[in-house]
């Protein structure tokens, strides 16, 4: 049985020799001195003795490893194996290179440990005359040693069948940290079952620190850990001590770098995510005040941070600003799938004079859409609280329809800890027109409507960026009265849920050892499925004029891929598509890792997906329209980049989507 301390990194997994410097063999009893060359026995200026230098052959290999061994090792150890470092040397000789050889197979067996092989067998062939190539090059030089022939078999891999994590500091006998305590030892036990290597030991060790120091505990470290690895029956045992050290929790905030905005308003962002003084400290909070500092919009860097120090007593939460400029004029130019090329501008005042208000303008023009709009929003109230307004101008032509509409928008809005809110008033003027109307000199139907609305949404997602699980759910609802000669009251509801259901769930394995605890099945690299459902009703008689920016359309790239922008609605019979009082929308995507290790997640994924979706003006119309398809997503630091190739059925054509980021 052999038994790897780990405390301390291993020797053998510190030394990497192929990047490591020039080092000369040992000296040898019965090997010379070099000689010295004449040059070197008389005084030479430095220029002299570079151009001596250089007018040297250049060194040949002076012997060369002839490896036999499975391809996954043959690259690495002719890599890292240490008897390379020697091959050019000048001065090496037969008799050192029989004493380099004698090390090499303790040195392979060190190496071939760090990818789980514990009992190799390793043979050194007698040396074999060098080749005629290999004489040739040596030219003038010194002749070469020969060629060494080396066989390794490195025997069966070793299975990790147990990995124990133990526990110091408060984190053992607090009662609040359990759920904490189960979250490291179970995401350590997803090594048990898999094939024992260095690296993946090294990454398990990692994340269990990370999970540790994530929550309550910053100052939080390994204590120890041992590799006890059985050689015979090719099995290790792994174990892990994390010293947690004291329960710390938030103290004051500091602000570094408020002058042009109040500081009380950057105070009141980072308390309004739930960092507060004397709560727990939580990276996750830190991480999310930072965040949404970021997404005020008022500053353009912002680090929030502890120190942990020593001892147990409150951490100062420090926050450092780089405010952004008062006012900004930003042009932007891109492209989409759904729109084509795109020209925007947008004007950025964050603090307009008088008001205090924060002001972002933009004019855009797309292919098919052009939008003029204006938003306003005053400061966070101390609940998170601000008012908001908004005026628009919009022009959307499409599938023989264009629909020039205007919005104006008065309410609240509130960023809170657990769930985001509105209540808004809204006035809604539309004007539809289709080509068949236009042929005719019809000017098109002009209808608008004034409503209250209430909005509810809730992000429940183990990572804002790229969600391995989680759900969401957003909520709209709405109830107003069409204006103009005809005055009808309507009603209109929104929702939208995304799920995220890892399918490598872990299932409890028995313990072979009498007495110790169950271990998690190792995951099968499965990925996770995505469900997304949307549902829109307006509810109203038949008769009453709803503008259609109130009424809804599917399709396109976050709708049902395989179709354009708005193509799914209310088919007319001149071919027009209009839109529609009820919407309903399913989506089904396997995402799966194009490689990974199991524990951590791949940048590269795959996905199968099918959307179907579906509008109309009363729910037994509803038909729901197909799209089947393919992609890739890389899972970049602003989200993942999306590039889908979609069937849509009934159209029966092939359409190409290209998104990035990830947005509910």
């Amino acid at each position: 049985m052999l038994a790897l301390a780990c405390g301390a990194t291993p020797a053998w997994a510190q030394v990497d020799p192929a990047t490591a410097g020039p080092a000369a063999a040992p000296a040898s009893p019965d090997t010379p001195p070099p000689a010295a060359d004449e040059d070197d026995a008389r005084p030479a200026s430095a220029d002299t003795r570079r151009a001596a230098r250089a007018a040297r052959p250049p060194v040949t290999p002076r012997f060369e490893i002839e490896l036999d061994a499975p391809e996954e090792l043959h690259a690495f150890l002719l890599r890292h194996l240490d008897i390379q470092r020697f091959r050019e040397q000048r001065s090496l000789d037969a008799t050192e290179l029989e004493r380099l050889l004698s090390e090499l197979p303790a040195n392979a067996r060190e190496l071939i440990a760090t990818r789980g092989y514990f009992a190799p067998r390793i043979e050194i062939g007698e040396p074999l005359p060098p080749t005629e190539a290999a004489l040739a090059a040596a030219g003038q030089g010194p002749a070469p040693l020969g060629r060494i022939p080396v066989r390794v078999d490195p025997g069966p891999p070793t299975t990790v069948q147990s990995v124990q994590i133990s526990f110091l500091g408060d984190i053992a006998s607090d009662a609040e940290a359990q759920a904490q305590r189960e979250e490291i030892q179970r995401e350590a036990a997803l090594l048990a079952g898999q094939r024992f290597t260095q690296d993946q030991w090294d990454r398990t060790k990692t994340a269990a620190l990370r999970r540790l120091t994530a929550q309550r505990y910053p100052g939080g470290r390994i204590s120890s850990s041992l590799a006890d690895v059985d050689g015979a029956s090719a099995s290790a045992r792994l174990y892990v001590e994390l010293d947690s050290g004291a329960h710390r929790r938030f103290g004051a905030i500091e602000i570094d770098g408020a002058q042009r905005y109040d500081r009380e308003m950057s105070e009141r962002i980072v308390r309004l995510t739930g960092l507060t003084p004397g709560s727990d400290y939580d990276l996750a909070l830190l991480q999310q005040a930072q965040q949404r500092l970021l997404d005020s919009g008022y500053y353009d860097a912002a680090f929030v941070y502890v120190e942990p120090g020593a001892g147990g007593g409150a951490l100062p939460v420090k926050v450092q600003l780089r405010e952004a400029m008062r006012q900004k004029l930003v042009l932007g130019i891109g492209a989409s799938t759904d729109n084509g090329a795109r020209l925007s501008l947008e004007h950025i005042h964050n603090r307009l004079p008088g008001i205090g208000w924060r002001a972002l303008s933009t004019l855009r023009f797309e292919r098919q859409d052009s939008l003029a709009k204006t938003e306003w929003s005053s400061p966070l109230d101390k609940e998170g609280w601000r008012w908001v307004s908004l005026l628009q101008a919009a022009r959307q032509e499409t599938n023989q329809v264009e629909t020039t509409s205007q919005r104006a928008r008065f309410g609240r809005a509130q960023d809170g800890v657990e769930y985001d809110r509105g209540v808004y008033l809204q006035y809604d003027r539309a004007r539809t027109l289709t080509d068949s109307e236009r042929l005719s000199g019809i000017k098109g139907r002009i209808e608008s409507s004034i409503t209250a609305n209430y909005a509810w949404s809730r992000e429940r997602f183990d990572d804002p960026i790229s969600p391995n699980r989680g759900h969401a759910l957003a909520v709209e609802l709405g109830v107003g009265s069409t204006l103009g000669i005809t005055r009808k009251p309507f009603g209109r509801t929104q929702a939208r849920w995304l799920g995220y259901f890892p399918l490598d769930r872990e299932a409890e394995l028995p313990s072979t050892v009498p007495g110790e605890r169950a271990t998690a099945r190792p995951p099968t690299r499965l990925g996770r499925l995505a469900l997304r459902l949307e549902g829109g009703a307006v509810i109203a008689e038949q008769s009453t004029p709803v503008p259609d920016t109130q009424l809804f359309y599917a399709g396109g790239d976050a709708s049902v891929r395989g179709y354009g922008l708005r193509d799914i609605g209310v088919v007319q019979p001149d071919g027009s598509v209009l839109a529609g009082r009820y919407k309903a929308v399913v989506s089904l995507e396997w995402q799966r890792p194009v490689w990974g290790d199991g524990v951590s997640r791949s940048p590269f994924e795959h996905v199968l997906f099918i959307d179907g979706g579906a509008v109309a003006n009363r729910v037994s119309d509803l038909d729901f329209q197909w799209g089947v398809g393919t992609g890739l997503r890389y899972n970049s630091p602003v989200g993942p980049l999306q590039v889908d190739i979609a069937y849509g059925v009934q159209p029966r054509k092939l359409r190409l989507h290209l998104s990035v980021g990830f947005v509910f």
